[in-house]
């Protein structure tokens, strides 16, 4: 089997609270980094890992999806035990998967989940504080169902996107946002071809504006369509978001 190069694909979980984000950055630890550094101590040698995107500094993910090249015959499970028993606790590999020859975690994926959670109340909770967008004061969960919905479809989401945000087109696809609430919490569950830099976040923010009465919630098409992103609502904090799913 040595001397063949594989491709494996690896399914991410982490907690991003102590990371600049998944990608390389100088200034901090990104979790790209500290995972390339645990294959490099179980291979024996450097390698690259290339990822279905990127989350920024604090964002969670429960299925980020990325793939590597090795020679090395080790079976495809010691790629999960053994990186497992060498990451930090805030970083565990759920699946690892001998994929095709040319595995592309990027451009191969047709969408994403993203889930947004917001702790709706005015107590403070320690458990959840690196989990959710805390928020006192009672949201319009009807209004902002009802915004959600003019998400939904392919369109030009420059609006929503931040001002570094490199991407070549700003069209993208939403193909639902569901909002759903249990006891304090409310949850946002965005699906969609891809995102730009922030656009989750900023729809998120968005759509909590529509809940404090601050957009009226049939105003989401006209703020679509100015393509003005200082006309939509704040940038949601990272903590609250996760990359729940890549879809193949």
């Amino acid at each position: 089997m040595a001397g063949s190069m594989r491709t494996i694909k690896l399914v991410i979980e982490y907690d991003g609270t102590n990371y600049v984000g998944w990608q390389f950055q100088p200034n901090g630890i990104s979790v790209q980094q500290v995972i390339e550094e645990a294959l490099a101590q179980l291979l024996g040698e450097a390698v690259t890992l290339r990822s279905s995107g990127r989350t920024d500094s604090g964002v969670h993910a429960r299925g980020m999806v990325a793939a590597f090249r090795t020679g090395k015959g080790i079976p495809v499970r010691a790629f999960s035990d053994g990186l497992n028993s060498l990451l930090p606790r805030d970083i565990a590999i759920r699946e690892a998967i001998e994929a095709e020859e040319g595995f592309n975690p990027r451009s191969d994926a047709v969408g994403k989940h993203y889930r947004y959670t917001i702790l709706n109340t005015p107590r403070r909770s320690p458990l959840n504080r690196y989990f959710v967008w805390q928020m006192p004061v009672k949201l319009d969960l009807q209004a902002m169902r009802q915004a959600a919905e003019y998400f939904v479809g392919e369109k030009d989401f420059s609006a929503f996107r931040a001002s570094n945000c490199g991407a070549g087109t700003t069209v993208r696809r939403i193909d639902s946002v569901a909002l759903s609430s249990a006891d304090d919490f409310i949850r946002i569950d965005v699906k969609g071809s891809g995102f730009l830099k922030n656009m989750v976040r900023i729809m998120v923010g968005t759509l909590v504006g529509v809940g404090q009465g601050a957009f009226d919630p049939d105003s989401i098409p006209s703020l679509i369509l100015s393509g003005d992103r200082k006309k939509t609502g704040i940038t949601a904090p990272p903590q609250g978001l996760s990359l729940i799913e890549v879809f193949y």
